[in-house]
């Protein structure tokens, strides 16, 4: 699996700028997952229904599954939070993984950045950032993306990752 990540101050456009990848990913045959941290307690099952009414008695992990889709809800109790090479191990093979955040994580990174939010640049403390995507121009030797340019950012990504060629290896690999 191939790694790509983004990293960027909440409000900064990444989740947006990802919806808009995936999509483009997924058309040239690739198939994407998408690892994202946040560091806000969250909860995907909700008050009353039964999933959370048994992770809530006291259950490690609840699985909820129907025709259409799965969720395996890990509850971490006094668990440490796993790593971002913890959570890759757990997700089933695929050409690549997208995440989200995970600023310290050693993976290559497209930094987000929107002046308006008026936070600094990420860049020059994180050397693992190695494009920018931002609403102005500065002055970097990075490799510098418009947000409004989903393609060429999926491009630039697909370069960096070596899926560049994704469709013909594939096409080979079945001769």
């Amino acid at each position: 699996m191939k790694v790509f990540g983004f990293a960027g101050y909440s409000g900064s456009g990444k989740t947006t700028l990802i919806e808009q990848l995936i999509p483009l990913f997924v058309a040239q045959g690739l198939k994407v997952s998408l690892i994202k941290h946040t560091h806000h307690d969250f909860s995907i099952d909700q008050p009353g229904k039964d999933s959370y009414r048994l992770r809530t008695a006291g259950c490690s992990e609840v699985m909820v599954a129907s025709q259409y889709r799965w969720a395996l809800v890990h509850e971490l109790r006094d668990e440490p939070e796993p790593g971002l090479q913890e959570q890759l191990a757990r997700l089933a093979p695929c050409d690549l993984v997208l995440v989200e955040s995970f600023k310290n994580e050693a993976i290559a990174k497209l930094e987000v950045h929107r002046t308006v939010i008026g936070k600094p640049l990420l860049f020059p403390q994180n050397p693992n950032i190695v494009a920018i995507a931002s609403d102005l121009a500065m002055e970097t030797t990075l490799p510098q993306f418009r947000l409004d340019q989903p393609k060429t950012i999926a491009a630039f990504i697909s370069q960096q990752t070596g899926l560049i060629n994704h469709g013909q290896e594939t096409e080979h690999a079945q001769r």
